[in-house]
């Protein structure tokens, strides 16, 4: 039953997707019909789709601009301007990236269109369900957190700012979702991707406290993506708390369960104090098989 609330729920996800294609469309409005919170909508229509929900608005935009660009006479910034592009570039961008040829080559050349559909996420769950019985698990309730203080070193940071963001769920609603994909895909990183909460002397004016990023070495000469922007981080210790694995549906009592325990947490009995001015607190993508990861800057006190 778990199993098909989440397909018509991303059923229901897509459907207001394509009514309201020539519209914004934002994060809390997406869950709003799938009935779950922002995140673990996002979450369900990956999983089920394999895009972020911002990446198959924007695909399934581009497939119905070009669409059209071939039955119509518009001007090609009119025709972004219809599917919510902010501008000719970004327009152009996007369609490049999906097509392979500018809107104005594609105009020229007429090439099949690459059309953006429902995925057909009954018969991705029947499979699913079928491995599922052929699976029986066991397991077992672990309440353990692991928490270990580990060396940051001086290195930089890419990162997209929010102008308001104070938590994830706000940075999606007026940033997008999709970052984490841009960022994963950065060679040159040293860990994976982050939820950043920055402290004040990180922060520029007009941004907000939240931002994604991905930390790259100190020398780092690659290319920064376009609406980036890359900083310096200090060197630091950090402690990481690590939570027990759990079911990915479950993951915002995983979160909150670690916040509850960092609330409470007292870093001077292990010869610790928090040191917020440090660097930022950050977050890693959560990941139910490995449990939810937070990590929060300390300093060693003197001896």
């Amino acid at each position: 039953m778990e199993h098909w609330e989440k397909i018509t729920a991303v059923q229901r996800m897509e459907k207001y997707i394509e009514e309201n294609i020539k519209e914004q469309i934002s994060l809390y409005d997406l869950a709003c019909e799938a009935r779950y919170s922002p995140w673990h909508a996002s979450r369900i229509f990956k999983d089920l789709t394999g895009k972020t929900p911002f990446q198959y608005i924007r695909e399934m935009r581009v497939s119905k601009a070009a669409e059209n660009m071939l039955q119509e006479k518009q001007k090609i910034i009119d025709v972004a301007f219809d599917f919510v592009f902010d501008s000719h570039e970004g327009f152009t961008r996007a369609f490049s990236k999906q097509f392979g040829l500018s809107p104005k080559e594609f105009r020229e050349k007429r090439p099949e269109i690459k059309r953006i559909v429902p995925s057909s996420v009954q018969d991705y769950y029947r499979l699913l369900q079928k491995g599922d019985k052929t699976m029986e698990k066991e397991k077992k309730e672990q309440n353990t957190v692991f928490v270990q203080v580990v060396e940051r070193p001086k290195r930089k940071v890419i990162l997209k700012r929010a102008k308001k963001a104070s938590h994830y769920f706000e940075y999606c609603e007026e940033v997008g979702c999709d970052i984490w994909d841009v960022l994963s895909e950065i060679k040159e990183a040293l860990y994976e991707p982050i939820g950043m909460w920055l402290p004040q002397k990180f922060r520029k004016p007009g941004t907000g406290e939240y931002a994604m990023g991905v930390e790259v070495p100190l020398d780092f000469q690659g290319t920064i993506p376009d609406g980036y922007e890359i900083t310096e981080f200090p060197e630091c210790k950090i402690m990481v708390f690590q939570g027990p694995p759990y079911d990915d549906e479950k993951f915002e009592e995983a979160i909150g369960d670690i916040w509850e325990m960092m609330k409470r947490y007292n870093p001077e009995l292990y010869g610790f104090k928090w040191a917020d001015d440090d660097g930022p607190r950050f977050q890693l993508s959560p990941m139910g098989y490995r449990g939810y990861i937070e990590a929060r800057p300390v300093r060693q006190l003197n001896k």
